[in-house]
């Protein structure tokens, strides 16, 4: 298959008119088995043919060796490994994705095409896929249906990206200080994130309340926002920052994001978007729908440098 975007990663500027539509664009494809996979468009940055591979010895699980591109040295990474579906065969497509401010390639056995699908219609699994030799890491981080009622497994690969160059250590960080009532809401649905995030804030000594996906989220600060408040008291004096993740299930955070900034309640909460989508066209989504700062996923001390004037509002 040819690269790039002329044909089917083509219009990235249409593609950023989604922000605040709860829609996404999804990449088919296949591993050799009979399921589908899926990956955000926003995560490609091309598709190609597979080039010849550099072996290089002591290399990390499910890492088939490395490649130069545009004078660039990338991992590249045998997704089939992680489904234990790995055959003893060549794949010969690419898929090189750029996120978390990094970019690699993952083989695959074909790509299909781009489909457009309400995020709605976008479920977190009943019965979530295990990572080889780590039975308590789930690597499908959604699941959708197509009309013909096949469904269409999105992979989690941050957390499969995090498994080959492991999770980042926390540097020294500020403290923030804060009252005792006083917390941060975060929502993201991949478990490797939520992890890190929840570390950091530990270490920050900023109280927290979570959710899974936007859907959730929006349900738990509309309760936060119903309490009966005292007559100098407000949502705000207590609830600090909302810290929301781009690409979830059932709602986006770029819709969380809209209707938290169309509702007084939340007057004067920043909300800032962290997310592994880290191009300009999607900080200028970020920006569309009125987030307060846009972050990239995961440096804890640019995050940690984000939060604490935020905090002090």
């Amino acid at each position: 298959m040819a690269s790039t975007d002329a044909s089917l990663l083509a219009s990235v500027d249409a593609r950023t008119k989604l922000a605040g539509s709860n829609k996404m664009e999804i990449l088919l494809f296949s591993l050799g088995t009979k399921e589908t996979f899926g990956i955000n468009v926003f995560k490609v940055r091309e598709v190609s043919q597979t080039p010849a591979i550099t072996k290089t010895p002591n290399m990390p699980f499910g890492v088939e060796g490395v490649l130069s591109l545009r004078g660039n040295i990338i991992p590249v990474i045998t997704l089939a490994r992680f489904i234990n579906a790995e055959q003893q065969r060549l794949y010969e497509t690419m898929i090189v994705t750029e996120f978390n401010k990094s970019t690699q390639a993952f083989l695959v056995d074909s790509v299909d095409r781009i489909i457009r699908v309400d995020w709605d219609k976008v479920r977190a699994p009943e019965n979530m896929m295990v990572a080889a030799g780590s039975p308590n890491q789930n690597l499908i981080t959604a699941v959708t249906e197509l009309e013909n009622g096949r469904l269409v497994s999105i992979l989690d690969v941050e957390q499969i990206l995090a498994s080959v160059v492991g999770e980042p250590r926390l540097p020294d960080i500020p403290t923030a200080q804060l009252e005792a009532d006083q917390y941060l809401f975060f929502v993201d649905d991949s478990v490797v994130a939520r992890k890190e995030i929840s570390g950091m804030l530990e270490k920050m000594g900023i109280k927290f309340q979570q959710a899974t996906n936007g859907r959730e989220a929006w349900d738990r600060l509309q309760v936060l926002a119903g309490r009966n408040w005292g007559e100098d008291e407000c949502l705000h004096d207590h609830l600090k920052i909302i810290l929301v993740d781009a690409e979830m299930p059932e709602m986006d955070g770029y819709v969380l994001t809209k209707l938290i900034k169309s509702d007084q309640r939340f007057k004067g909460i920043p909300v800032v978007m962290h997310s592994s989508l880290s191009s300009n066209a999607n900080r200028a989504m970020g920006s569309s729908v009125g987030v307060d700062s846009y972050v990239a996923k995961f440096d804890p001390a640019v995050l940690a440098e984000t939060l604490i004037p935020l905090l002090q509002r």
